[in-house]
């Protein structure tokens, strides 16, 4: 049997993780200069965790296994699960507002597809403890500072900001039953993903008699002002739920980001737990899925019978965000380099070789060296194979003068240094 990668997993060979790793540490630049600290929590938890927020249904798209003792868990498929049940854990002794990011590898159990894989990272953004709408803005200024570092526009992405107060108070306004808006709201996430007439099918199920002609105008239309007018038109809940959406806007601007944004009703999030204003970002020429979602969510810590504390959050994945990047031409050309690479001109040099790359390496330098004792030309060879900015040359001019030959393996510029200043500081003598 030959052994492959199994379906919807990857390898992450040098080159790969070299990118990986550029992305996962902007995430977390990115976040750090928002004022968000890391976190971190288990890879797997107990699946109740993800059924009393889902329910039962979600059993089916999670990897769960059972213990030796037959306790039930589930490899996380998301993080706001165990970031609430964290923070309800300590809910009385978190300094608030609680501004929290994490990097995790999460775990799906669905069919692999273009930007959907079984296992990836995820960048989790969320911000604990405050119904502030600013909250809501700078989650999404966040997000919009990681596009504008890796040169993506707004003629290459758009987020699309709903509020599902604000979609709940327009279906009111057609006459749906207040029991029926969650399956209403199911129905418009998958908007996008539908046939006109399977979604219209599907409308007629939920709310009969209602035209879905009066739906689709709402949905399809652009203008905010006529929108927050309809709603306000339906009573003090949609009073406060434009107010509410007023000042998101509002804030959006103050921090820089609205022309990445934009209002779409369609927007309203697939998962119960969203309690007010919600985004995805998506693609604005290539057919992506979603690269991003998020939204408010100010009940989720009291499904986990802990202390009311409102949130709101997104997550990205990186399959997604990979794939625009290198459709658009802007993901980077990445190159393991190394800083030095110490060449001994005979077998008697290799003791005192090995001593300097000792020192360089306790220095900081990425340093290496051939384990086979070869020619010259051939360690010089390796060492531009390596891409090394430098090579030492360790040889008779050391016994001689107590001199290292120093080669700039860029421009090709070779001097002779003293040993003992080269070995005192070599960080200095390099310029590194």
């Amino acid at each position: 049997m030959k052994f492959q990668c199994p379906p919807g997993m990857r390898d992450f060979y040098p080159e790969q993780m070299r990118l990986q790793r550029w992305l996962l540490d902007l995430w977390r630049r990115v976040s750090q200069t928002f004022g968000f600290e890391e976190y971190e929590g288990p890879t797997f938890e107990y699946l109740d965790l993800y059924t009393v927020k889902s329910g039962e249904g979600i059993v089916s798209e999670l990897f769960s296994f059972a213990d030796r003792g037959d306790r039930r868990f589930a490899l996380r498929p998301e993080m706001t699960p165990t970031l609430a049940r964290m923070v309800a854990a300590k809910a009385s002794s978190l300094p608030r507002p609680i501004k929290w990011f994490s990097l995790p590898r999460m775990f799906r159990a669905e069919k692999p597809q273009r930007g959907r894989l079984r296992e990836f990272y995820q960048w989790n953004v969320d911000v604990l403890g405050t119904e502030e709408v600013i909250a809501d803005a700078e989650v999404i200024a966040v997000a919009v500072e990681f596009l504008r570092q890796v040169g993506l526009t707004p003629q290459d992405v758009v987020m699309r900001v709903s509020s599902r107060p604000v979609a709940a108070a327009v279906l009111q306004s057609l006459g749906i039953a207040p029991e029926n808006t969650v399956r209403a709201f199911g129905l418009i996430d998958r908007f996008d993903n539908l046939e006109p007439e399977d979604f219209r099918r599907q409308w007629s199920e939920i709310a009969p008699g209602i035209s879905c002609d009066d739906l689709l105008m709402h949905l399809e239309a652009a203008d905010l002002d006529d929108c927050l007018k309809l709603v306000r038109s339906t009573g003090s809940q949609g009073i406060a739920a434009a107010e509410q959406f007023v000042q998101l806007w509002n804030r959006l601007r103050d921090f820089g980001v609205q022309e990445f944004c934009r209002f779409d009703l369609k927007v309203v999030r697939g998962l119960a737990y969203y309690t007010g204003p919600v985004f995805e970002l998506t693609a604005t020429r290539h057919q992506l899925r979603a690269l991003l979602g998020g939204g408010r969510y100010d009940n989720l810590t009291e499904l986990l019978e802990g202390p009311r504390i409102p949130g709101v959050g997104f997550g990205m994945g990186d399959a997604p965000i990979f794939e625009l990047l290198e459709t658009t031409g802007k993901l980077p050309s990445l190159a393991d380099e190394l800083d030095v690479f110490v060449i001994d001109a005979g077998e008697e040099y290799f003791p005192k070789a090995l001593e300097i790359v000792r020192a360089l390496r306790r220095a900081g330098l990425n340093c290496d060296f051939s384990y086979r004792r070869q020619a010259v030309a051939k360690q010089f060879s390796q060492a531009e194979k390596r891409r090394s900015r430098y090579a030492v040359v360790v040889g008779e001019e050391l016994t001689r003068r107590n001199q290292l030959t120093l080669k700039n393996l860029r421009t090709s510029e070779q001097r002779l240094v003293l040993a003992s200043e080269f070995l005192s500081n070599p960080c200095l003598v390099l310029g590194l």
